[in-house]
C-alpha cells in the first residue's frame, strides 16, 4: 500500500518537470516530508480546455493542481468516504464503482520524492520504517486517479494512489507498492482518450525498481505530527527485515 510519502519540490519545479500549467487561484503547498491521507497534495492531470461560453474546445493541457488525498466519488453522500479511499488496487480498478469511471477518464500523476513503508523486524516487535526513493534524487510519478465532488463553492478535488503487487527487492519490505510510472508512460496515463486501463496500468518496469533505494529511517516518521527533511535521512541502527508475507 501507500499510506505516507514525501513531497518537497516547489510547484514551479514540478510544473517544469511535468510540463504542466499551475491551476489558477491556488496557494502553493509547502514542502512536506510526511504526507498523510486527507492532506492537500499536488497532482498532474489533463485539463480539458473550454471557450468563453464554457463549451469544450477539444484541446487541453497538463495542469498542476492541489487536491485532497482520499478519493471522494461524485456520488458519495459526504466527503468522509475519502478517508478510506487513499489507495486503489490495480487489480480492481475497472471493477469497483468508486474507481472504474475515474480509471477510464480521470487519471493523474502524483509527484513524490519517495514513499514510506514499514517492515517487520527480527529483533523487535515494532516495525522498521523505510523511505523508498530514487538513488539519483529524481522525482517519482505515482499513478493516481482524481475526482470532483460537489458543486460551486463546495466543489472538492480529491485523488487516490494506485497500488500494485510489489516487485523485485521491494518484496523484502512489503507485498504492495505504489504503481510508479516512468516518464515515457506519463502521456498515455494522462490521456483521457485512452480507456485500455489494463495496458496503461502495466507493472512498474524492473529497471525502474532497480534504481530505488530502500533507506531505513527513524521511527519519528510514525507520528504524522512530525515533519522535516530529517525524516528521510538514513539511520544505521536497524536489523535486516524479517521475511514478508507471500504475495496474494
Amino acid at each position: 500500500m501507500c499510506g505516507r510519502y514525501a513531497a518537497s519540490r516547489k510547484p514551479e519545479d514540478l510544473a517544469l518537470e511535468f510540463e504542466a500549467v499551475p491551476a489558477e487561484g491556488q496557494s502553493p503547498l509547502a514542502a512536506d516530508h510526511n504526507v498523510a491521507p486527507t492532506k492537500d497534495v499536488h497532482v498532474v492531470r489533463w485539463k480539458k480546455e473550454r471557450d468563453a461560453e464554457g463549451a469544450l474546445t477539444g484541446g487541453g493541457h497538463r495542469e498542476l493542481r492541489v487536491v485532497r488525498w482520499g478519493l471522494v466519488p461524485s456520488w458519495a453522500k459526504d466527503v468522509s468516504v475519502g478517508n478510506r479511499m487513499i489507495n486503489a488496487r490495480v487489480e480492481s480498478l475497472t471493477d469497483k464503482p468508486a474507481f472504474r469511471t475515474a480509471a477510464r477518464t480521470r487519471r493523474c500523476l502524483v509527484p513524490a520524492d519517495g514513499w514510506y513503508e514499514w517492515a517487520k523486524r527480527l529483533d523487535a516487535p515494532t516495525k522498521q520504517p523505510y523511505f523508498i526513493t530514487p538513488q539519483d534524487g529524481s522525482v517519482l510519478a505515482l499513478a493516481g486517479l482524481w475526482e470532483v465532488w460537489g458543486r460551486g463553492a463546495d466543489r472538492l478535488y480529491t485523488c487516490t494512489v494506485v497500488t500494485a503487487p510489489a516487485t523485485g527487492v521491494l518484496q523484502e519490505i512489503h507485498d504492495r507498492m505504489p504503481l510508479v510510472l516512468p516518464p515515457d508512460r506519463w502521456a498515455d496515463w494522462l490521456d483521457p482518450g485512452r480507456e485500455d486501463v489494463e495496458a496503461l496500468a502495466a507493472p512498474t518496469p524492473p529497471e525502474v525498481v532497480e534504481t530505488l533505494e530502500l533507506r531505513p529511517v527513524s521511527t519519528a516518521v510514525n507520528n504524522v505530527a512530525n515533519n522535516g527533511r530529517q525524516l528521510t535521512e538514513r539511520t544505521e541502527t536497524v536489523a535486516e527485515p524479517a521475511e514478508q508475507p507471500a504475495l496474494f
